[in-house]
């Protein structure tokens, strides 16, 4: 089934517009959405994944944010096959990555990610690690591996955020963007379910703000002034799709807030379906209200291109195509400023080109087969 779909003229006229994020000039509003692909042996991004990504950018993407990658600490992950943000060959992979980019028409920022308390006892790349969390506690309430953070630890994994972004400048990123979001160790601290500490960093929103915020100051520090910091967040967690960070627009405020004055430039909200509002009482999603509340450029995410649920993609079913009428609509009305597509244009390497060029009639259904591929 495919639905409306809004004539080439319009969904160009408005997609295709120029966007400043701090001092990057990303040429349209389509963003490749970060999405976890484990093609890269040792954490090494090879020749396949250069391709990979600049087949994308090639097509139309104006903005590809990377797949999660590893900062360095040896807690932040939990695979041998998801690529690293530190170590000599890593990131001279990376560099040919941002090269390729750049070369088709491209702009590039690499994903920033510690998995926290998501990561189980032995697993690579470094197995002696333990688990690490605001806590030690996992999204599911349980104790168990793992154990709270010391003060030692935080300043490590921060210095670790620093050292990753200041890395990505220096071999030629246009900005970087911070995983806060779904459940992993910078949301575990925003998340009363995870966070239960009774120091500065536990406590109200705003003292579970404290930690991700002085990620964000360290950031901050360690690259140009304009280059760009996006960070990435969401209400609901991988194991747990009702959780929210926030009850009201307020209680966002006060989580956001924060943030915007350590250094963001751009939010990224996460969610499962872009279409829905957020909170009672108004149509805007969470990206609306993340401009509205801070002022800062929003990127909006969630089934983009799919008519259906996200997470069937991961048991192996597929998706219809869905129109962007309404995506447009709300890009329109200055809601939120760009758009992040993720499966659809994982199915479909020039979903960008097709739809700017009004051939929706050639878009590939999402079929979960394409997340064992790097095509």
């Amino acid at each position: 089934m495919t639905l409306s779909t809004p004539p080439a003229s319009r969904a160009a006229e408005i997609l295709s517009r120029p966007i400043a994020l701090n001092g990057l000039t990303v040429p349209n509003r389509i963003v490749m959405a970060p999405m976890t692909r484990q093609f890269s042996p040792g954490g090494i991004p090879g020749a396949d994944v250069v391709s990979y990504y600049s087949r994308r950018a090639a097509a139309g993407v104006g903005l590809i944010v990377t797949e999660g990658t590893y900062v360095g600490h040896d807690s932040a992950g939990g695979s041998s096959r998801v690529p690293r943000f530190h170590g000599e060959e890593q990131l001279a992979g990376w560099a040919k990555v941002a090269e390729g980019v750049h070369a088709a028409g491209g702009t590039i920022v690499p994903q920033l990610w510690h998995i926290g308390m998501v990561r189980k006892e032995g697993q690579p790349p470094y197995p002696d690690a333990p688990a690490v969390g605001p806590s030690g506690i996992r999204l599911d309430g349980t104790e168990g591996e793992g154990r709270a953070m010391t003060r030692q630890d935080l300043d490590d994994v921060i210095r670790a955020f620093a050292e990753a972004a200041a890395a990505a400048e220096r071999i030629g990123f246009d900005g970087v963007e911070l995983h806060g979001a779904h459940g992993y160790l910078i949301d575990q601290f925003l998340w009363a379910g995870t966070n239960r500490r009774t120091d500065a960093y536990g406590g109200d929103p705003v003292a579970r703000t404290k930690f991700a915020a002085e990620i964000v100051a360290a950031v901050r520090e360690s690259v140009s002034p304009q280059f760009p910091v996006i960070f990435r967040y969401s209400q609901w967690k991988s194991e747990n799709y009702d959780a929210r960070l926030a009850e009201t627009p307020e209680e966002l405020e006060a989580i956001l807030t924060p943030l915007a004055a350590a250094g963001v430039d751009v939010f990224h909200a996460s969610t499962r379906r872009y279409w829905l509002p957020e909170f009672e009482g108004s149509d805007l999603n969470l990206a609306g209200w993340t401009k509205k509340l801070t002022g800062r450029p929003a990127i909006t995410v969630g089934s983009v291109g799919l008519d259906g649920e996200f997470f069937r993609a991961f048991a192996g079913e597929g998706a219809a195509t869905k129109g962007i009428d309404d995506l447009l609509d709300s890009l329109e009305r200055g809601e939120y400023d760009m758009v992040a597509v993720g499966r659809a244009l994982l199915q479909d390497p020039q979903w960008a080109e097709k739809v700017l060029a009004g051939r929706a009639d050639e878009l590939k259904p999402f079929d979960g087969a394409a997340l064992k591929t790097l095509s």
